[in-house]
């Protein structure tokens, strides 16, 4: 079979060490039993150890070249060989509305976005595994206070439990990457009803995140545009605080107060 090449526009680095990629594909065996689900397979380096398991797999790949290769190396996932974005697939369709793992060596240049649209999923992927950039992966599972915490660690953190699993070195791939790369894992919570406005939370978190060195009474005034909240609302003492300091419960509890803020132009 002729090798796949890397497409730099793609952002392919093709793993190339067999027992990190086994140990990659051994993270989903957290949720046993459910399908699979691997976006970006390549030439199947992960693929190969994810059909040795008693479930089902399918794998979502963007490149002709690589769907031709895979469909030559594994003809029997000929079927569940997916030649298509998963940016812009409808994820209740793959499985049929049932439940499944995601997995992958995720393309750099999209994770943050592959991992919004499974948060717009989250009660269809209990579990989601891979591997990515090591500085997205500590941002994802950073804790308040730090640094890396953001807009990915909390909106993530909101509805999945983050594991910072193992990194991984540059010279593992084909070809390098110029940064380390990380293996993470996560678990969905019990977390039903996050006790805010979905929406509005994201808004408010991206809002001042967006404008991290500021506090929160400089940056939130965004969300009322031209409006004034009620007396006292930028006196209370979260409002001195900077969006890297707040919990979760945290921006919750500022996201409802907010709410009840714009509720008020509205009446």
């Amino acid at each position: 079979m002729k090798l796949v090449k890397p497409k730099k526009n793609l952002g392919q680095h093709f793993l190339t060490d067999l027992s990190i990629a086994k140990r990659i594909a051994d993270t989903v065996d957290a949720c046993p039993e459910i399908p699979v689900l691997e976006i970006g397979p390549g030439m199947g380096v992960l693929t190969q150890y994810l059909v040795e398991k008693p479930r089902v797999v399918k794998a979502v790949e963007i490149d002709a070249e690589s769907v031709a290769y895979l469909y030559e190396r594994f003809p029997k996932l000929h079927e569940n060989i997916l030649g298509e974005d998963f940016l812009e697939m409808d994820l209740t369709q793959i499985f049929d509305g049932k439940q499944f793992v995601l997995t992958g060596n995720y393309p750099y240049d999209i994770s943050s976005q592959i991992f919004f649209k499974m948060l717009d999923y989250k009660d269809l992927i209990p579990c989601c595994t891979g591997m990515i950039q090591r500085e997205v992966a500590l941002r994802m599972a950073a804790a308040p206070g730090s640094k890396a915490y953001g807009i990915l660690s909390v909106l993530i953190q909101a509805w999945y439990d983050v594991e910072y699993l193992f990194t991984v070195d540059e010279n593992v791939f084909n070809p390098p990457p110029k940064v380390k790369s990380a293996v993470i894992r996560m678990t969905r919570n019990d977390v039903t009803d996050i006790g805010c406005d979905e929406q509005l939370f994201k808004k408010v978190v991206k809002t001042v995140f967006n404008q991290r060195r500021k506090m929160l009474r400089v940056s939130l005034r965004q969300i009322f545009n031209n409006g004034k909240p009620t007396d006292g609302f930028y006196e209370q003492d979260i409002m001195t605080k900077r969006p890297e300091q707040l919990s979760i419960p945290q921006f919750v509890e500022l996201t409802n107060m907010v709410e009840e803020q714009l509720a008020n132009y509205q009446r």
